[in-house]
């Protein structure tokens, strides 16, 4: 793989990251309409809030997790050496 390769992976896992915390703030801000209208009680709307991020912090792991154990395979097949890792 060539650093342009691994540039491109790593591009892509920083776009997904970003669109998780955009969804995060987008959803935050939907929230706080819900909350503000009445439709949701303050407190069921920081649970709500909690949860989401719970869950966008677990998919921003398991996206990490995904490229290391694909950067430490292409290592182990010879495909990029440890520096462009």
């Amino acid at each position: 793989m060539e650093n342009k390769e691994k540039g491109t992976l790593e591009k892509i896992v920083l776009a997904g990251m970003g669109t998780m915390a955009l969804t995060a703030e987008k959803s935050k801000e939907l929230l706080d309409e819900l909350v503000e209208k009445g439709k949701l009680t303050f407190e069921q709307g920081k649970v709500i809030n909690e949860e989401l991020k719970h869950k966008i912090k677990a998919k921003a792991s398991d996206a990490d997790k995904v490229v290391k154990d694909t950067l430490d395979e292409l290592v182990r097949k010879g495909e990029l050496t440890v520096e462009q890792a």
